[in-house]
């Protein structure tokens, strides 16, 4: 991966997506002084390195004149990793829960307007027109809703501003929203299964009382499995205590084997602790773990091969361990052959020492990252190498 040096936590160095959007780094606190300054708002990609739709905002969206002259011209531009350094803290005083986010944040480093997701252009430039209208800033709109608001479309859309971080308002929002409707569309569905992320969150009686309508949208085994997982979700929130690092494996077992067998239960409290240790950067574990896991990996996925693959590549260094990384690329690209395996697989070799297959398969993951429009830099540096 690609890093850009910072050359100050005082100072502010420019990062130009060609004639898009500058951003600049520097401190929160350099950010804040210089917002306060200029009198502009300060805009932040809350972003997380793994996120799909943030790696594709910042080569479609980020890079586009018309919102880079928008942007460069009403905002100090930030970028912020919201799992690292400073953005970790910042994830919890803004309530960041989803990525990317996007944050208008004043002087003073008060939120006046957020939204989220991959956007396109003219919507893009559109939510940072209403964070510089005070009439339609997310706190206005809240208190639009508390006045009484019923449209459709005001609703819709303060739900989808509010659904990741403020769920209990949420909640009420929808509710409003869904007591005028007597049938629902896939939009309406797809807004109740984004925001019902725990059990006990509002939005979860509602996907309860509309079971009968989804499930004409939704097939209901698919339905079933969401509820499973929304369960699960609640129940590993509160196993994992991430202020004492410690889990409750009985707790664990007690809850999910109210709807799993003992073998389910025990393999995604293992998932879960393997997933911790990486995130924990305890890559000992990691692979200890994730070796014992995928033993048989017959009926893992090519993305889930490639993924634990990655990862091995990443952080691993033990010949053998890297070699049966090998294999569980090998059987990713045999299931669905792409660039983003096949590239896994050539790393792979090359980290082992076998360059013959190396740049043989270097070679295939340029040509297909070509047919599907990748970035392929990074990988023409490989076979360069060998």
């Amino acid at each position: 991966m690609k890093k850009t040096a910072i050359l100050s936590l005082l100072f502010f160095a420019v990062i130009a997506f060609g004639q898009g959007i500058k951003f600049e780094e520097g401190n929160f606190k350099s950010l804040l002084a210089k917002a306060k300054k200029e009198n502009k708002l300060i805009f932040i990609d809350a972003y997380a390195v793994w996120c799909g739709p943030c790696k594709l905002m910042v080569k479609n969206i980020f890079p586009l004149k018309p919102v880079g002259d928008y942007y460069n011209a009403n905002f100090i531009n930030a970028k912020i990793d919201m799992e690292k350094g400073e953005g970790i803290d910042l994830a919890k005083k803004y309530n960041v829960k989803a990525f990317p986010t996007y944050l208008f944040i004043n002087g003073d480093g008060e939120e006046v307007h957020r939204t989220l997701g991959y956007v396109e252009e003219k919507d893009f430039i559109q939510f940072a027109m209403d964070a510089g209208d005070p009439n339609k800033r997310l706190t206005a709109l809240k208190q639009k809703f508390e006045k009484g608001e019923k449209d459709p479309e005001f609703l819709k859309n303060l739900a989808g501003l509010t659904i990741y971080n403020d769920s209990d308002f949420a909640g009420r929002v929808l509710d409003r929203y869904f007591s005028a409707k007597t049938t629902l569309d896939k939009d309406d569905v797809q807004m109740i299964l984004a925001g019902t992320q725990s059990t006990e969150s509002p939005v979860y009686q509602i996907f309860q009382n509309k079971k009968e309508e989804i499930i004409k949208v939704f097939p209901a085994d698919r339905y079933e499995m969401f509820d499973k997982n929304i369960k699960l979700n609640t129940i590993m929130k509160k196993t994992y205590s991430a202020d004492t690092k410690k889990w409750n494996d009985d707790y664990f077992y007690t809850e999910t084997q109210k709807f799993l067998t003992k073998e389910e239960s025990e393999k995604l409290l293992k998932r879960a602790k393997s997933n911790r240790a990486l995130k924990d950067k305890d890559f000992a574990t990691y692979e200890k773990m994730t070796l014992d896991l995928y033993k048989d990996y017959s009926a893992a996925n090519s993305e889930e091969l490639n993924s634990i693959a990655w990862n091995f590549f990443e952080n691993v260094n033990t010949k053998s361990s890297l070699e049966t990384a090998v294999k569980w690329a090998q059987e990713s690209v045999k299931k669905k052959e792409e660039y983003a395996n096949t590239d896994t697989l050539a790393n792979l070799y090359n980290k082992i020492g076998d360059k013959k297959n190396a740049k043989l398969w270097a070679e295939k993951s340029i040509a297909l990252g070509k047919a599907e429009g990748q970035d392929t830099a990074d990988t023409e540096k490989i076979l360069k190498s060998l």
